[in-house]
C-alpha cells in the first residue's frame, strides 16, 4: 500500500497544472528558508493527503499532494528529509512559531484598536 488511496482524478490537464503549482510553491519555500523538512499528512474524511514543509524557524506551509511522485521529488531533487507525521509527530518549533504569530496578531489588533 502506498501513501495515497486510489480515487478518481480530475481532468489530466487540471491535475497537472495543480501539481505544477504545488511543486513551484514548495520549491520557493525550500529555496527561501533554511533547514526545511517535509511532513506527510494522511488523507482524512475531510482533507486530501497533504505535505507540510517546516523551516528551522518553525514557519510552515501546507499543500495538497495528489501526485505521490512529488514526495520523491522533494526528497531527491530538493534534498530535504520527508517524514510521516503519524510516526514522528509535529515538531515543537512549529507550535512555537504558531504561538509567536498569535501573540503578534493580538498585539497588532490592540494597536489598531488604539490601545
Amino acid at each position: 500500500m502506498g501513501w495515497f488511496p486510489r480515487r478518481k482524478s480530475a481532468a489530466p490537464d487540471v491535475r497537472r497544472q495543480e501539481t505544477d503549482d504545488v511543486r513551484k510553491h514548495l520549491e520557493e519555500f525550500v529555496r527561501t528558508r533554511a533547514g526545511v523538512e517535509a511532513f506527510v499528512e494522511p488523507v482524512t474524511s475531510v482533507t486530501p493527503p497533504t505535505v507540510l514543509l517546516i523551516a528551522t524557524t518553525g514557519e510552515w506551509t501546507r499543500r495538497r499532494v495528489h501526485n505521490p511522485q512529488l514526495l520523491g521529488y522533494l526528497s531527491q531533487e530538493l534534498a530535504i528529509p520527508v517524514y510521516d507525521v503519524q510516526l514522528v509527530g509535529y515538531p515543537q518549533r512549529m507550535r512555537d512559531w504558531n504561538a509567536r504569530q498569535r501573540l503578534e496578531e493580538k498585539k497588532a489588533r490592540r494597536l489598531a484598536d488604539g490601545g
